[in-house]
This record gives C-alpha cells, structure tokens and sequence, in this order.
C-alpha cells in the first residue's frame, strides 16, 4: 500500500520505507539522527504481566537492528472499557520492567477502549549517522549470524490453543523477553555490513528483504538453525500460525530447498517470529570472532550460513 503514496523527499531521511526496514532513521546533525518505529500485538500468553514484557522486548528490537539506542517511547493501549483494569496495570508493569533494564525511558502514550485487548509502543533512539546498519549492505563472502532461537510463532499458536507444554511455555516466554540489547552492543564493536531482526515475516522473510535491499544471493544451514524446545512438536501437531501460512505463500518462491530438509524445518523457517534475533551479516574474517564475543557475553549466536554472489535462487537452504 505505502508503494501506492505520494513520495516525501527530505534529504535528512536516511532510511525510510524503501527496503522494508527495521526502522525510520532521520538525521539531526552532523554526529545524531533518530530512530523511531512503532509496534503492537494482541495478547500471545495468559500472564498480563509477561505480555508487557514481551511487547516492549518486540517494540524496542528494531532500534537494536538498527544500531541505535533506545531513548523514550510512548506507549499504546487497547483495553475493553469493561475490563479488568488490575489486568492493565500488570500489563503496563510488565511493559516498564522492560523499558527500565534497556534504559528507556516512557514519557506517555495513548489508550483507547477496544473490545479486544492490544498492546506496544512507539520507540525513539539515536543512532550516529554514520553507524546506521541497515538490511542493505551484504556483501558476497560474508557469514550470516543468528542470535536467538526460532519456534515463537508455532509455540504461541499451542498455547492459545491450550495445548502448550510448559516447558515449550518457558522456552518461548524466555526467548520473547529477552532484549536485543548485549547483542547490539556487542555487534556494534565489529564491521557489521547489514543487520535486521527475525520476526513477523519469520526467517525467510527477512532474509529475502536483506537480500534484495543488498543485491545479493544468501545460503543457510538447515541443521545450524536453532530451534526452540517444542517448536518442531508443535508443527508435527498442525499448530500453525496464519501468519506462517501468509510468509510462506509469499516468499517460497525465491527458496531452493536441497534434498534432505524435513517439511518440518521448512516450515519452521517461514515461522513469523515475536521478539526474535538479530540476523547478522559480517565479513568471514570476522564471523567467528564475533561468534565468540557474543557467546561470551550470554548471546547464543550462531553461524547460520553465508552471503552469494545475486542469482537464482535468491535463498539456498540447504541441509
């Protein structure tokens, strides 16, 4: 829809809706520009409290992806005018527990009564100029780097359904609560050459979008992915997000599957993802020492795969 606009032309926009980036980037000054980027969801757990959390974790992503760092954000609220308003405060809690432990600082926001309950913020970071990493820039030679577990989006779909171990619960609520924030700045000590987090359009997706936006072909290692405790039960079960279904119907079409790949893995990488991690895509020489400092530092970061010259397919997945 937004391809259908009117086109603003403002030389102080560095990254805009061009290449389906993480985030807006608007330049101030010569050494700082913003970051700003909005989200919301419905509830994906029962607990109010953990919600808050995992949509402020999912809100504050994008400015990590960015390279930037979070400075305030306002938050948005949907609420049944006859809810429960004890439920709203723990959601808000959970929320600014979140936004405290990234040290973002939550000025205001807006609410309105909806019979469905909605939940997120608006974020707005700073970033230098010239350290702004976008989805473009990949280059052919470098290594792809996954930073979290895939499963979220399959997980979530189980337990609206009320079929979720927990030990599945535990896993997803983990991942989907834990902040970008040691792996940006971890990331930020290295020559990134592009950066993007895994979430609602699920791995491939995002894929796909760094590939396009850097001109490039990318390969990925089936087996190197990790996956989330149950994430593979709860595909085998049919618990399948319509989003997933959505991602794969739309993207499929750029993968070459190799002979090998379980129609469960397949599937697992067109999972749409909630608080995911960061996609990472670094020159080889520095791929495995960036793989180091971030396991050192609490990151379970991985090799996932590496960056092609462009051809056909745009996405190799092999086993």
């Amino acid at each position: 829809m937004l391809g259908k606009l009117a086109r603003q032309h403002d030389p102080n926009v560095l990254v805009g809706f061009d290449h389906a980036d993480d985030a807006g980037v608007y330049r101030l000054g010569p050494d700082t520009a913003l970051v700003q980027t909005v989200d919301f969801f419905t509830p994906i757990v029962d607990d109010p409290y953990t919600f808050g959390q995992i949509a402020a974790t999912n809100s504050l992503s994008d400015v990590y992806a960015m390279g930037g760092r979070p400075l305030t954000s306002l938050a948005m609220v949907c609420f049944p005018e006859k809810g429960d308003l004890a439920v709203l405060e723990r959601i808000l809690a959970g929320g600014l527990s979140k936004m405290m432990e990234a040290g973002c600082t939550v000025i205001g926001g807006h609410s309105i009564r909806d019979d469905e309950t909605k939940f997120g913020y608006s974020v707005t970071g700073v970033v230098d100029p010239a350290r702004v990493l976008t989805n473009g820039g990949a280059r052919a030679g470098d290594r792809l780097l996954f930073t979290k577990s895939l499963g979220t989006g399959v997980i979530s779909t189980a337990i609206k359904k009320g079929v979720a171990k927990q030990a599945w619960i535990d896993a997803a609520v983990a991942s989907m609560t834990t902040l970008n924030k040691t792996a940006a700045e971890v990331i930020a000590k290295f020559a990134v050459h592009a950066l993007t987090d895994v979430t609602g359009f699920g791995m491939i997706g995002h894929a796909r979008e760094m590939a396009l936006a850097s001109k490039v072909s990318l390969r990925v290692y089936a087996r190197r992915i990790s996956l989330l405790e149950g994430a593979l039960d709860c595909v085998r079960a049919g618990h399948i997000p319509g989003g997933l279904k959505a991602n794969r119907e739309f993207a499929e079409c750029v993968v070459g599957f190799e002979d090998g790949i379980s129609e469960e893995m397949k599937t697992m990488l067109f999972d749409p993802q909630t608080a995911g991690g960061l996609l990472v895509a670094v020159a080889a020489e520095d791929g495995a020492e960036l793989t180091r400092a971030l396991n050192a530092a609490g990151v379970p970061a991985v090799e996932i795969g590496e960056v092609l010259a462009e051809g056909k397919p745009l996405i190799e997945v092999s086993a």
